[in-house]
Formats: structure tokens, sequence, C-alpha cells
């Protein structure tokens, strides 16, 4: 009864029921586009890419992510991907150049510049990806056994590069508006659709595969059972990593101002213990793909580039778990800077209690971040190999992705962000939250992937 109560009161909360009713609408419009196809694409094209995307990891994760356009050659092939890795480009130069980081000091003019620049770096990165996605569908259609020859010219790539340009960027418009109007961060909630509209589908496939008397059928329904029983825990265990902090006690000095007294309150002061979010993952994918490329000019030769051609072989997994802790410690050590903490803190009069103020502060904050950094960063690379060790105990490469990586975490991420985004309507209504014992916590780190 009190979840269908909660359901009500949501229900009650006209500007709530009003959000909610709009991201639906705005959710169908991107599925039903997800389904639309190029202009002179034929099903046995379709066919030609959906075969190649099953057969090299990197296309499966580009398709997941595009919520199986990618596979459709639809017009919303490319996604959202190209805005995100635009948005990466500017955080990091924003780490770097001290014009980006001026910007960023300037409050809501500076964020609109920014998403400005974001903008622009995402039409010139869509320039880029769409005729590469046209040539290797191209490439597939030719290369098939019952594919007719495909054969684009210099105008067919110039208007389909468009059109898949401007697919992306309604996706990004919708986005906003989801942002605006709906619930929640639009854009990714837009990269959850697109991940969980696979989630049925491979859902299916692993349970068919499993009845007895289907070929290559392994432990049956029981095993099924069991990786259902695995796939909660991983879930459990990736919102521990997402929620996951060190509250460190900070007292502030009294002030009397007048008759009011100021201060001498006891905060907390929360440090993650994954600060860095997905973006170790994004990374060491993002280097990962460099031997893949290179294997792939050298027409499959076999060695030690061919060893990481394959997402599931044990060489590749080990690098990839090495780079994701290097990796988590250099984003953690440019975003957290505890020198500024302490700044700040010495400035408002706050102080850790039995720790000096200024540089003593600040080492001690060091020392805090290194020491959760350590766990947080080892459980976050085991996360992003988990789908390897599913497909080695046989579970299908698609389910298989669900048991970890980039995926999981942003599941988990956005769905309690919107979670406690319903809450904080509820509780502003004088509602009862979405749970008994205290409130729903989102990413404090304010990343959208």
């Amino acid at each position: 009864m009190g979840l269908v109560q909660t359901f009500k009161n949501i229900w009650t909360i006209e500007e709530l029921r009003k959000r909610i009713l709009v991201t639906l609408l705005l959710v169908l419009v991107y599925r039903l586009g997800c389904y639309v196809v190029l202009p002179g694409i034929s099903p046995s094209d379709i066919d030609a890419l959906a075969n190649f995307t099953n057969k090299s990891g990197l296309m499966q994760l580009l398709d997941m992510f595009s919520g199986g356009a990618f596979s459709q050659a639809s017009i919303f092939a490319l996604g959202i991907m190209p805005y995100i890795t635009a948005s990466i480009v500017v955080q990091l130069c924003g780490m770097i150049l001290p014009s980006f980081q001026k910007m960023q000091r300037e409050g809501e003019s500076g964020r609109q510049k920014l998403n400005q620049y974001t903008r622009y770096l995402t039409v010139l990165i869509l320039i880029l990806q769409a005729p590469a996605y046209l040539a290797n569908l191209q490439l597939q259609v030719n290369g098939a056994a019952n594919a007719h020859v495909m054969s684009l010219g210099l105008w067919t790539y110039v208007y389909l590069t468009v059109i898949l340009a401007a697919g992306s960027m309604f996706i990004m418009w919708l986005g906003e508006r989801i942002t605006d109007r709906g619930i929640g961060n639009g854009i990714s909630f837009i990269i959850l659709v697109g991940i969980i509209a696979r989630l049925p589908g491979a859902l299916f496939y692993e349970f068919t595969s499993r009845l007895p008397g289907t070929t290559g059928s392994q432990g049956g329904l029981v095993m099924f059972i069991v990786e259902i029983i695995l796939l909660f825990a991983v879930t459990v265990g990736a919102v521990l990593l997402v929620q996951g902090t060190r509250k460190v006690p900070v007292q502030y000095a009294k002030r009397i101002v007048g008759n009011r007294q100021y201060g001498g309150a006891r905060q907390y002061i929360p440090l993650k213990v994954n600060a860095a979010g997905v973006m170790p993952i994004i990374f060491a994918q993002a280097i990962m793909f460099i031997p893949m490329t290179l294997a792939g000019f050298r027409g499959g030769e076999t060695g030690f580039l061919q060893a990481f051609t394959d997402i599931n072989s044990i060489w590749y997994n080990i690098v990839f778990f090495i780079l994701i802790v290097a990796f988590t410690y250099f984003y953690t050590a440019i975003t957290v800077r505890p020198t500024d903490m302490a700044e700040n803190l010495k400035r408002n009069n706050g102080f850790i209690p039995g720790v000096k103020p200024g540089k003593k502060t600040a080492e001690y904050l060091d020392a805090i971040m290194s020491r959760i950094t350590l766990p947080g960063s080892l459980f976050l690379g085991i996360v992003a190999i988990l789908p390897a060790f599913a497909r080695f105990f046989g579970i299908s490469q698609n389910f298989a992705q669900f048991f970890g990586g980039t995926s999981l975490l942003i599941m988990v991420g956005v769905v309690l962000d919107t979670l406690q985004q319903v809450e904080s309507h509820l509780m502003m209504h004088h509602y009862d939250g979405l749970m008994k014992d205290g409130k729903i916590k989102g990413r404090t780190t304010g990343q959208a992937y």
C-alpha cells in the first residue's frame, strides 16, 4: 500500500505530473526516431550492418548508447555521443586552459559561452563522424554475401551527413527540453533510455537460450535465475560505489554580529569514494581503441596488437583494469583540489578539529582522498571488466554488457538522480519521500555521464 500511495502522491502534484508526461512524450519521440531509416538504405543493408555490429565489441558499445539506432542505419545513428565527446573536451580545456577557467568562474554568462563552444565542437565532430559512419556502412554492405553493391557518391555523402548531424542535434534539443520541462538531466536521461531500450531484448534472448532443448543451452533456467541474482548483486555494488562518501567533520568558529550569533555548527565535507565517476572508463576505452584501430589497418595480423582487438581477452582486460586505476587517480587529482578546499574553509572561518588551518588541512584532505581513492579505483576497475567475466561464464554478449562497465554506472547514477528529483517534489509538497529511512542521494559531482 505504501508504494501505491506514493504513486498517488506523485500524480496529485500537478507540476510533477506534467513533467513526467512531458518526459514520456519526448522519450517516445526519441524512440520513434531511432527506427526512421536513412534515405536509400534497404533492409539487406541494415542486416549487413547489424551483423557487423554484433561481431564488434566497439560497435556494440556504440549501438547500446544509441538505443539500437546505430545498427538500424537510423537518422539518430550517431546518437548523443558526439555531444558527450565535445563536453568532455570542453571540460578538459577548463582544467588546462586559463581562458576556459576564467569562463567557468564567470557564473551564468560563462556557462552559456561554454555551452555555445560545446555545440560548435559537436557540429565539427559530427561533420567528421558522419562520413566515417557512411563509409563503414558502405564497406559492410559491399562485404556481405547477399547484399547489393552500394556506391555512395559525393552528393549522397553530403546530404546524408547533413541528415545524421541534424538527427544528433535534434536529440540534443530533446535532452535540453527534458531538462527544462521534464525530470532531471535530459542528456543523461537520453543515454539512460538508449541503454535500457536494449535490456528487454537481451534479457529475452538470454532467457530463451537457457530453455531446455535449445542449441547450446547450459544450466537451464536455474542458471538464468543465478544470472539475475548476480546482476542484482552487481547493481547493488554499483549503487554503493556511486553513493559511497567519507564525511570529514568541519567546525565553524562562532561570530557575534549585532544580537545574532553565526557559525559554531558542525558540518561535514563529503569526499566521494569514486569522485571521478565514469570518466576513467571513458578515457581507458579511448586508449584501448588505438591498438584496435592499428590492428585493423594491419589486416588481422596475429601478435601483440591482435590480442587487444578482442574485448573479452585476458590481456585486453588486464591493461584495461590498470588504465582505469591510473586514470581514476589522475582525474581525481585534477578535479578534487584539497588546496582550494582548505583555502575556502579558512576564508569562511572553518577548520577540521585537530588539524591546523591552511597547509596542514590541505595535506590532511589529500591524504584522505589518496586512501579512499585506492579502493574506489579498484572497485571501478572490477566493475568495468565484469562483462568479460560474464561472457567467460557463457552469458551472451548483449546481456553481459549490463553486468558492469559504463552502461551500468550510468544507469545507476541517472536513476538515482531522477528519483532524487521526484523525491524533492514530494518533500516540497509535504508528502513522504520514496524511502522511509533517509533520503535518496544522487550523484553530487554533477556529471551527466
